[in-house]
């Protein structure tokens, strides 16, 4: 059998069994290989695991601003219409502000007191107020272009494509080709990178499991079941009843599909930024409209942060709880509204919410010294916590992209069908 015949037959399997097996390898050999172990023959295996992980992140990583450069000038230099873009923004800070106050309700249910332990290895600067946000998102919108692409600076690298997109419109029609022809260039190496992505989760789950452990997900159940059961409570009840309010139709075809072929890629890769082009390619298959989406996806990775919203409460609660400090309701609106603007300035790296916290936590005078300690709860529980935020950061992008478009069809009266595809997929040979 030749390579071509043998790449034919791995993509005619579905990439959520390839990562679903990917996934049961991962653990398995977790168990059973172990990291930093004395035999120099196991050693190396687990370091080459270790490196299909790193290399499968850091790929899509690598991709990922350069994709977002050329589809968002090419989107807007050939656009004929505004699109539903105003619509998507609206969802995604309405989302935002919801799971807030879903979070600030469940603590209020379920108290949670921690443990509160100083880590010294953890170093972390934080933001100490809204102003430090909003400054540092502005100074990202005028950052050198180049530097942006270098540092994966999606604010700066949306603000150039922006203006550049804008000023191209006016360019001749072979001008805007090129720009076209790059980003379809982009995104079939995007196709490429994606197809080999149960490698890289089995890399990725087997360093999790292989390094913190099963018992990992034991000590700090209680609060990673608070935030886990709000992230669930929104992707599968609010979310719902957002997409159901804007179209008026059975909501659960597409927030189940953005769940599986986005939410779950993105729990493993713990990386909005880094699910990126994932969501692109399910925008793709979906038949959404390509001006929108190249623009909407990546800003979703930035200021669509429900799971943030809901991480940044629930442990600031939390921190409140454990220091004997009474949270009226007046106070814990302002949390949700603080904690929703907070969530839009979160990086969308693994682990970005989690500096966020302080500022939340200064609204109750709690000092900077025991909130860095809640962060550092924040990063042993990161392994289900974060990956859990990720993937409904990530998948809602999506949920939301759609259903600004869906609602726009409707109401020019064409029939739309939530979650179904479009196009069929381009198999890689």
């Amino acid at each position: 059998m030749t390579v071509k015949e043998v790449l034919k037959k791995y993509n005619e399997i579905s990439l959520i069994k390839r990562i679903i097996v990917g996934l049961v390898i991962g653990v398995i050999l977790a168990l059973v290989v172990p990291v930093g172990g004395d035999d120099a023959t196991l050693e190396a295996i687990s370091q080459f695991l270790i490196l299909l992980g790193n290399l499968f992140v850091n790929a899509l990583k690598a991709v990922a601003p350069v994709l977002v450069f050329f589809l968002v000038i090419s989107a807007l230099c050939n656009a004929k219409t505004a699109g539903s873009m105003k619509t998507v923004v609206v969802l995604y800070i309405v989302s935002t502000l919801v799971a807030a106050i879903v979070a600030v309700i469940a603590s209020y249910l379920f108290p949670t007191a921690l443990t509160l332990v100083v880590d010294p290895d953890i170093e972390q600067s934080s933001p100490s107020d809204v102003g430090v946000v909003l400054s540092t998102l502005l100074l990202n919108i005028t950052s050198n272009p180049i530097g942006s692409l270098t540092d994966a600076n999606y604010i700066g690298i949306l603000a150039w494509a922006i203006v550049l997109g804008v000023a191209l419109r006016s360019a001749k029609q072979a001008t805007k080709d090129v720009f076209t022809a790059v980003s379809d260039a982009v995104s079939k190496v995007v196709r490429w990178v994606i197809s080999l992505a149960p490698f890289g989760i089995l890399g990725l789950v087997y360093n999790s499991v292989a390094t913190s452990g099963l018992e990992i997900f034991v000590e700090y159940g209680r609060i990673i079941l608070v935030l886990v059961g709000c992230m669930a409570f929104i992707a599968l009840i609010t979310n719902p009843l957002i997409v159901f309010i804007a179209t008026r139709k059975n909501p659960y075809p597409l927030v189940l599909r953005c769940l599986k072929d986005s939410g779950l890629t993105a729990f493993f890769t713990r990386s909005s930024a880094a699910n990126i082009p994932v969501n692109m390619e399910l925008c793709r298959k979906l038949g959404l409209d390509k001006d929108n989406y190249s623009v909407s996806i990546p800003l979703g990775a930035t200021i669509n942060m429900a799971g943030a919203a809901v991480t940044i409460t629930v442990m600031t609660m939390a921190t409140a709880y454990t220091m004997g400090l009474d949270v009226n309701p007046i106070t814990a609106v302002i949390l949700s509204v603080l904690a929703a603007i907070s969530a839009c300035g979160a990086s969308g790296v693994a682990g970005g919410s989690l500096l966020l916290i302080p500022l939340c936590c200064s609204l109750f005078g709690i000092s900077n010294d025991i909130a860095m300690q809640v962060v550092a709860i924040g990063f042993i529980i990161g392994v289900i916590q974060d990956s859990c935020e990720t993937g409904l950061n990530s998948s809602s992008d999506v949920v939301f992209t759609a259903t600004a478009e869906y609602r726009q069809m409707i109401k020019e009266g064409k029939e739309v069908k939530l979650g179904k595809d479009e196009f069929a997929y381009d198999e890689i040979a």
